[in-house]
This record gives C-alpha cells, structure tokens and sequence, in this order.
C-alpha cells in the first residue's frame, strides 16, 4: 500500500503503565534509581509492569471504516487515545495524515465549569478550527446538540445523555479526515442515535473511521474490516463478519473458561454465495457440512430444513407464504433445558429475525444421552430485498439469561434472493393492495 493511501499506520505500537503496591513506592521510583546511579548500583525498580498494548502493527486505509472490538480491558480505548495523540507510546509510533476527530471517554476535553457554548468553542479550537469558522458553524452545532436552553448552562449540570449529544455535535462540524468514536453511541435517545448513524454514513463516503464497540451488529453493519484485542495484542483482522465470529466463539470460551471446551468446526473460508437463476425469488440451501462455527461435543445440530405450508420441499419460496422450519440436535450427554435458535442475517451480518424455542415452549425437558429432538417453527416469511443471507442455527442449554452454546453454526442455510420486484429497507412486507386516485 502506497504511503498517500494510509490513513492511519501503526508500527510496533507498545503501551506500558506502571503499577505501585504503596502509595510510598512512587517517592522510591522517583528518588531510588537516581541513588542507585550514583553509588554505582544496579537500579531497583518499585513498580510492577501492566503492558496495556504489546507490538500493534496495522495499516488503515483513507476512506476505511474499521472497528475495534475486546473485552473490557482488552486496551481498545488505550489504542484510540494513542492515535489521538493524549497518549504518548512506550515503545513503536503511530502516524495519521489528516484532522483526527475524537470522541473518547465521557465529557472528555470538556471544562465542567464553562457552559455548553464556551466548550464549544474551546473543543472544536482544540480540533483545529479558528473563531470565525466556529461562528459560522455554531448554529448548526446548535440544532444538531438539539440541547436547548442548557447550551448556557455549565457542562456539569448536564446528563450523560447531553454531554455525549454536544461532544458529537461538536465533531460532527469540524471537516475531520479522520473520525474515532469509543462506545459514544451507546449513550443517547433513539432519535439522537438515529442522526448520528447518518452523518457517520455520509462521512463514511469521504472519511475514515475508527470505531470501538461492544455492539456486533454496530460493528459488522458499519465497518468494512475489524481488528480485535486480546490483552492488549492482535488476536484478529480481517473482515468485519469473520472476525466477529472469531471474537464470539472465544467469549463463549472465556465466559465458561475450563468447564467447556469449544471447537471449531466447518469452513473457516467467506460461505459462496447459493445458486439461483433469475427468476428465482429466494431458493434455500443446505449448508450444514460447511458452516464455520463451534461446539462442546455435548450436543450436534444434525439438520436443518425449509419447507412449504404442507410440509413438502420447494423449489424456491415467493416471500410472505406460511413456511415451516425444522432443526433437529441429538444430545451426547443427558440435557435438562435445551433450547434451539435461529436467526436470519445479511451479508454484512446484521440480524433481521429470527426465534428460539424458550419462548414458546420454555424447558424443563430431559433428554438422555444419545436422545434427540426436533424443534418445529411455523411462521410467514418475509419478503427480503435482492442479495445473500445466511441463517444461523444453535442448540444450547438452560435459559435465555443464562445458558451454554453447545453447537453454534453461522451459516447452516444460505439463501439467495433475486427478485424482478422492488423493495425498500432490511425486510420487506407483502402488500394486500396499493392505490392512489385523485380526490
């Protein structure tokens, strides 16, 4: 990759803080090493090391969307204040071309003390504007806070909500290049929500983003790579879907540490796409063998299938007609509560429906070692616009709130949608009819 290409480009990118048992071992570390330099002794050291990150190497495109994701912990929000520059690296560099943007912790960069409009002007001087273009911008910042009254009110009056809504506001008007949010979007109303995620669409056109979340569907919906942490190291790149997966399966993992062991299974390559001609409307594909995913070895989705209202195969399905849905799972070791689940995603990963048995039929139910069950759903189909989905299937065991994943399986059925009708938005609706006269 050329050099006027890179956006953001880390090399070696190491963090280290220093942790003290006593308050007094400060003092020691300050004053100690200077005796020990002077009579001549090795130097002692009164702290011990937390390496928040360890040897980060990646590159970012201009015009990329990339995510951050971890556990708490796992040093995304560290990264992002390093790219920022209010961190300074313990060891490797850390070069961005381009006005950063940034909304980090909370109120960050704002004086509680000064109103709403003081810190206005004092953060968005901070990201490089001047008064004058401040002025010219402060109206729309205005609308877009949409605050209020309280924009002359100290800050530390303010709501989470209210802080978060003037930060964006603020950062969303300073013609950045580069645009890093940590968790931001995870405070806020609806309508707030639903404004950020369009200018965050619309500067995604021109600009690059760097996004921490917790949020799967944030993160596969908006970006178009992935780089997950794990105590402070790469543990993954690559798609923003696959490496999602990845990050799933392992916090499944850690979640129930050494009592479960999840491996692996199916292809760990992109799913191809289900065939189908044009004429087609959405056609159905098994893809059980080769669905990349994990398990337990406690208990096996065996298969999964689609059929019409009278229970017989079908070629290809319309949308809106009654369909029937059967995934049969066969325990290995005696099962006290399990449930089956489903649930139907796009090709970027965002779920769009889907059901598990808890909620209709809730256990107990006890089956034996070597026992299987079937889960039947019966339900009308949804009209998808024209692309690749792929349904995901699991067996689990216990409750919603609390349960093991035994099998997991991410791309169980394919389905492919080519469709000579035009619909709008993630799921379409069948309609009974549409007229329009003039009155």
């Amino acid at each position: 990759m050329s050099s006027d290409q890179i956006a953001i480009r880390v090399q070696g990118l190491s963090k280290c803080y220093p942790i003290y048992e006593a308050p007094g071992h400060r003092l020691k570390q300050f004053l100690m090493p200077r005796i020990d330099t002077f009579m001549g002794r090795e130097q002692r050291k009164y702290y011990n090391e937390f390496w928040a990150l360890k040897q980060l190497d990646f590159e970012i495109r201009k015009g990329e969307t990339v995510g951050i994701i971890g556990r708490n912990g796992s040093g995304k929000s560290t990264l992002l204040q390093l790219i920022c520059g209010t961190l300074s690296p313990s060891a490797g560099s850390v070069e961005t071309r381009g006005r950063v943007a940034a909304l980090l912790e909370l109120g960050s960069g704002f004086n509680p003390d000064f109103s709403g409009r003081e810190n206005v002007y004092l953060n968005a001087s901070v990201l490089g504007l001047g008064k004058a273009g401040i002025d010219a911008r402060f109206a729309s910042i205005e609308q877009f806070a949409d605050i209020g009254t309280f924009i002359d009110q100290p800050v530390k009056s303010y709501s989470s909500g209210m802080v978060v809504r003037l930060a964006f506001a603020v950062i969303a008007h300073v013609d950045a290049d580069i645009l890093v949010i940590d968790e931001a979007l995870a405070v806020g109303d609806m309508v707030f929500t639903q404004k950020c995620m369009r200018f965050l669409r619309g500067f995604m056109q021109k600009g690059t983003v760097l996004f921490a979340s917790h949020d799967a569907n944030a993160v596969v919906g908006l970006c178009d790579r992935a780089i997950w942490l794990r105590k402070g190291e790469m543990a993954g790149e690559g798609t923003a879907s696959t490496v999602m997966q990845s990050y799933l399966r392992a916090s499944f993992q850690d979640t129930y540490g050494d009592a479960l062991t999840f491996q692996p299974v199916g292809a760990t390559e992109e799913p191809a796409s289900a065939a189908g001609g044009d004429d087609v409307t959405a056609r159905f594909t098994d893809n059980l063998t080769q669905s990349p995913g994990w398990q337990t070895g406690e208990a096996e989705i065996e298969s999964v299938e689609l059929t019409g209202e009278d229970g017989q195969p079908m070629a290809a399905f319309q949308g809106g007609e009654v369909v029937n849905l059967s995934i049969r799972a066969r325990c290995s070791v005696s099962c006290t509560s399990p449930i089956l689940g489903w649930f139907v995603k796009d090709r970027l990963g965002q779920v769009l429906f889907g059901e598990h048995t808890f909620t209709h039929a809730p256990p107990p139910m006890l089956v034996p070692a070597g026992g299987g069950l079937v889960a039947r759903f019966r339900f009308r189909l949804p009209m998808l616009p024209n692309g690749d989905y792929a349904m995901t299937v699991s067996i689990a065991e216990g409750t919603p709130e609390d349960h093991v994943q035994h099998h997991w399986l991410h791309d169980a059925m394919l389905i492919k949608v080519a469709s000579t009708k035009m619909r709008y938005g993630l799921v379409g609706i069948p309609f009974e009819s549409v007229t329009m006269e003039q009155v």
